[in-house]
């Protein structure tokens, strides 16, 4: 089991106390998910990704990696080991071009399905894949789906497409896995769209505060943020594994539930297929 942070907003934020000073922020999650961490956030609509095989609480370069990012979007995790080896490679989250993607949860057998599971990755992404997880294999799968869809490397992806994807991702790991057991809560992005999926390790989300502490200077405060959206729009949408201390006002989401905002940051919420 893992545990999973991604923000997506309308302004460059830090993020330093959703990731280290909170109560309860992913260092501190990070005692009970000790084997690696990884932070990916975009500049300038590029991804950045910084991974470690050490446990985030420790780790000096979580904590600087966290204190510098500035961004409109960001995902991290901390990783308890379930399948493959401890290793920077291992870590999540896991990119390709523009997408990046993170996992909790676990294809219990996965070894023995892995071959089964490759053969639905297209060949021409195979080749990309570096370690031994069934985290990375599942990312792969998800990139097969929508390059069915629409090209990997084109900006502007339409959030329907991803959020299909995703559902045809799950549902062949479950074809695959039927009897066996396979939790797949997902999160991914492509730094302009988020969509974060319930695959059996809880999930929670945000998209407004109880009060903003900068709605009286932010150039963007509307009544979104500090209520939900009438209109569908919101200015950021924050998904946790668990609810982060603070002013946020939380959702839990339910099994086979899926949040996402678009690159217009319109946020949708997608009951169980």
């Amino acid at each position: 089991m893992c545990r999973i942070f991604g923000f997506r907003s309308v302004l460059d934020s830090q993020v330093h106390r959703s990731l280290v000073s909170a109560e309860n922020a992913l260092a501190v999650q990070s005692e009970r998910h000790p084997d690696g961490w990884g932070v990916a956030y975009y500049v300038s609509g590029a991804p950045h990704l910084v991974r470690s095989a050490g446990t985030a609480l420790t780790d000096t370069l979580f904590k600087r990696v966290s204190g510098i990012v500035t961004s409109q979007t960001v995902l991290a995790h901390v990783r308890k080991a379930t399948q493959g080896e401890i290793s920077p490679v291992n870590c999540h989250p896991f990119q390709f071009g523009r997408w990046v993607m993170a996992h909790n949860g676990d294809i219990a057998e996965f070894p023995t399905l892995r071959e089964a599971l490759l053969e639905r990755v297209a060949p021409r992404l195979r080749r990309f894949l570096l370690g031994d997880t069934d985290s990375e294999v599942v990312f792969h799968l998800f990139l097969t789906h929508l390059a069915r869809l629409t090209e990997l490397d084109r900006r502007g992806t339409p959030v329907e497409a991803v959020v299909t994807a995703l559902r045809a991702t799950v549902r062949d790991v479950a074809e695959l896995a039927a009897g066996t057991g396979c939790l797949l809560t997902l999160v991914v992005t492509d730094g302009e769209l988020l969509v974060a999926h319930h695959g059996g390790r809880e999930l929670h989300y945000s998209t407004h505060k109880v009060r903003c502490a900068e709605r009286e200077s932010c150039p963007f405060f509307a009544a979104s943020c500090e209520a939900p959206s009438a209109g569908g729009f919101v200015n950021h949408l924050v998904v946790s594994s668990e609810p982060l201390h603070g002013e946020n006002v939380w959702t839990r989401m339910a099994e086979g539930d899926i949040v996402s905002v678009d690159a217009h940051m319109r946020f949708t919420r997608w009951p169980s297929a």
